[in-house]
């Protein structure tokens, strides 16, 4: 079961990110989870959000097709990069260095990889584009390339997110997006013929009661990209 929302102020992230001869180079990351509470701070961890839809079936953690941080596979959509850190919430948030991450999400037509039988009959089965896994560094941080999600019916534009510690799967989680800059890609490009999605996040039955501590901090424009950069507490 989720836990309401948090209402009290979070401590802001130091995530500090620029771009240098069109690579990320990272600056700083702070959590996101460390809360003024009673007179000291509380270290909060993530919601827990559900596994699906169209969660990994192929043993994507051991899988050496999946270890990677570009996880595009020539997708056409806007570049994104997604930055996260893995944080211990039992342990005044330290970084958990070595935990695993796996992320998927669809296309920029609402389609995902690995399943068929998805609306409009598409038929992702054996393809892999948009999920991959990545390890975190000594300050629990890591990135994937990827592009800007797209949007199927029924739910707020998101990424999956899936964290494991020696092997063992310790929190589920969602990526949620400023939805002033979903509605900019969505004019553009490839986003630009399905349009806007008109699923917002405070009704999304996701992000509805925990979009706070799920919505990613982006930076970057329509043209060359955007930065997405969130902490998880496991």
């Amino acid at each position: 079961m989720k836990r309401p929302a948090l209402t009290l102020a979070q401590a802001s992230r130091r995530d500090a990110l620029k771009f240098l001869g069109g690579a990320i180079a990272l600056a700083g990351c702070g959590s996101a989870f460390s809360i003024a509470k009673d007179g000291g701070t509380v270290c909060e961890a993530s919601s827990d959000e559900t596994l699906g839809p169209y969660p990994d079936k192929t043993g994507m953690l051991t899988n050496p097709t999946y270890q990677r941080a570009d996880i595009t596979e020539g997708k056409a959509g806007l570049k994104l990069n997604v930055v996260l850190t893995i944080v211990d919430s039992k342990n005044a948030c330290a970084p958990v260095a070595g935990s695993q991450v796996i992320i998927w999400q669809c296309d920029a037509e609402g389609h995902y990889s690995e399943y068929p039988g998805q609306p409009g009959g598409y038929d992702g089965t054996g393809a892999t584009y948009l999920r991959g896994v990545q390890t975190a560094d000594a300050n629990g941080q890591l990135n994937f390339t990827t592009v800007y999600p797209g949007w199927y019916a029924g739910r707020a534009t998101h990424i999956h997110v899936q964290v494991f510690v020696a092997g063992v799967s310790k929190k589920v989680t969602q990526l949620a997006f400023s939805e002033s800059v979903t509605s900019q890609v969505y004019a553009t490009g490839v986003y630009a013929a399905k349009g806007a999605n008109p699923q917002n996040n405070a009704t999304d039955t996701v992000f509805g009661d925990s979009l706070q501590e799920e919505l990613a901090s982006l930076t970057g424009d329509t043209v060359s990209g955007y930065v997405a950069t969130l902490t998880v507490g496991i």
